[in-house]
């Protein structure tokens, strides 16, 4: 306060703070008492004598303090204003001292009770400028004066509460440290998505290529292109020979399978009875004879040097064995183009005219055999062709299971034709057939058993092997007769040629002609032309390049000017 009866002194030493009371009010350290005739000067307390009091102030526990004699200064020592001695602890923000009060003496032997530490000392919240006890670290303890004394951390309770500062490094920590592992997930993550991106792209690619390549629409890729392509090349060929024997009816029914692997084509190729081929002697004879007579071997050679082809191996097929094998595949599927009359007069059709009917081993067999009185052979050679093709759509693609099926017949094979080839060839062309690459062709036979001009371009050369070659080295010259002489002199002809050392593979009736030709497609064969009209007795003018006929080297056309004779 400042008014003229206490005026304000302020040179006068302001109350220190000593410590603070269980309510957390501070208690002021009390000054002296002025000497008589000295200057009167506030008293805030009002005239009232207090003796400090000892350690923290205030005793809850009402433990009398002793009195103590202040202490004079030493000697060279430094003043200390309070008469105590302590440690100092420096202010932070205002700049004072602030000082601990000693530690209490013992309480005296003759007085009861247990001695009760000294209450915790709490931050002062009433300084001006002052932080709180919690918001500061403890500061280092250093001795003033001699008195070297010893503080238990306890009766400081600021000590006792958590570093927040500390919490917050290790928060900061634990941010940093998650921080860059969500970075790295981040990275993982980008990577992964970015490699399943480029799978779903080339799997989209390889998916469009396929779709592209199986549809054919990729340049090159179509199936017609690729025939086209592969007809203009060498192409492989497999052909096996089948001859079916009617056992109840008598006769024989031949036909050629005919697997292409470079254009993935399969064709039967019906062949008649009626055709005329060479027998091992050179001697003409019809393919339905050669069967007969020659046997599975000669008869296979016979057919081979007719159309300018190599067949691999012969499938004899009995009745009875076809129509185990149907049942085996269990029945087949085709249309009819004729009622099949019961075995007994009267009785219900074995098989009906129809779309879509379906046979069993008994019915197939039937329809396959069956030949209506004064009809074709060809009609019976397509019924022939109709059950082979459903065979072939109901037989196994895989070719171990196809050897399962043939070996259930229990056939005798043909030694050049064993179970497990046989199966393997039909196997191939069941693959075809189930997709609906595989047809069925009639080889064109003229009403002398020769083969027509459209043989040559349909059948022999698309199919079973295109243009006829030369004959390999040391291979028999094929030689065809027309006779357009007007005397009948194709078999006159025949033996000289045999003789000759030539294979007859047939001979034709030709409008007569005055002049006879010698007839050589390829160049190779201009010399051995020239000494087949020597054998014949033809002059040399007569060879000339020409269109011989199918599976023949050399055709000679005889003419009028031809004269019978034996070989020179």
């Amino acid at each position: 306060m400042n008014d003229q009866q206490h005026p304000y002194d302020p040179y006068y030493p302001q109350p220190q703070i000593i410590g603070y009371d269980e309510y957390g009010q501070p208690v002021y350290q009390q000054p002296q008492t002025p000497q008589q005739g000295q200057g009167q000067h506030y008293d805030p307390y009002g005239g009232q004598q207090q003796q400090p009091q000892q350690g923290y102030g205030y005793d809850p526990y009402g433990h009398q303090p002793q009195q103590q004699q202040p202490q004079q200064p030493q000697q060279g020592a430094p003043y200390d204003p309070y008469g105590q001695q302590g440690y100092a602890y420096p202010s932070y923000d205002t700049g004072q001292q602030w000082t601990a009060p000693a530690e209490p003496a013992p309480a005296p032997a003759t007085q009861a009770g247990p001695t009760t530490p000294a209450a915790p000392v709490a931050a002062p919240a009433g300084v001006p400028g002052q932080r709180p006890a919690s918001e500061r670290s403890a500061p280092a303890r250093q001795p003033v004066g001699d008195d070297d004394r010893e503080y238990r951390t306890e009766q400081f309770s600021f000590i006792e509460e958590p570093d927040e500062d500390s919490e917050d490094v290790i928060d900061w920590l634990k941010f940093t440290e998650s921080r860059s592992e969500r970075r790295e997930e981040a990275r993982r993550r980008g990577r992964n998505r970015l490699v399943a991106l480029v799978v779903v792209l080339v799997l989209a690619v390889a998916g469009g290529v396929g779709y592209l390549w199986s549809a054919g629409k990729l340049p090159g890729s179509s199936e017609a292109e690729q025939k086209g392509n592969a007809a203009t090349g060498p192409q492989k060929r497999d052909t096996i020979v089948v001859h079916l024997h009617d056992l109840k009816n008598g006769g024989t029914s031949t036909a050629l399978l005919v697997n292409n692997a470079t254009t993935r084509q399969g064709t039967t190729v019906l062949l008649p009875n009626s055709v005329v081929v060479a027998d091992e002697e050179g001697s003409v004879t019809t393919l339905g004879k050669s069967v007969e007579d020659d046997g599975a071997g000669g008869t296979r050679e016979a057919i081979g040097n007719l159309l300018g082809t190599r067949i691999t191996g012969t499938w004899r097929l009995d009745t009875p064995y076809l129509e185990n094998l149907v049942e085996t595949v269990s029945g087949i599927e085709t249309d009819t183009d004729t009622d099949v009359p019961g075995a007994k007069k009267g009785a219900d059709p074995l098989v009906r005219k129809g779309e879509k009917q379906t046979l069993n081993g008994r019915a197939a067999v039937a329809y396959a055999t069956y030949r209506a009185p004064g009809e074709a052979e060809a009609k019976q050679l397509q019924r022939f062709g109709q059950v082979m093709y459903g065979v072939l759509r109901k037989i196994s693609s895989d070719p171990e299971a196809a050897t399962v099926t043939i070996q259930t017949l229990q056939q005798i094979l043909d030694p050049s034709l064993p179970e497990k080839d046989l199966a393997a060839s039909l196997a191939r062309l069941a693959e075809h057939a189930k997709i609906g690459d595989h047809k069925t062709a009639l080889l064109p036979v003229g009403a002398d058993g020769t083969l027509t001009e459209d043989a040559g371009g349909s059948v022999v050369k698309d199919i079973l092997g295109g243009k006829v070659t030369a004959p390999e080295a040391g291979e028999v010259t094929r030689v065809s007769i027309r006779d357009g002489s007007g005397k009948d002199a194709t078999e006159t002809a025949r033996i000289v040629l045999i003789n000759g050392g030539y294979a007859f593979v047939g001979g034709a009736e030709a409008p007569t002609r005055e002049t006879s030709q010698v007839l050589y497609a390829d160049d190779a064969q201009k010399a051995t032309a020239a000494e087949v009209a020597k054998t014949l007795g033809l002059p040399a003018t007569a060879v000339t390049k020409g269109e011989p006929s199918n599976a023949a080297a050399v055709t000679v056309v005889l003419g009028q000017d031809y004269k019978p004779q034996g070989p020179r």
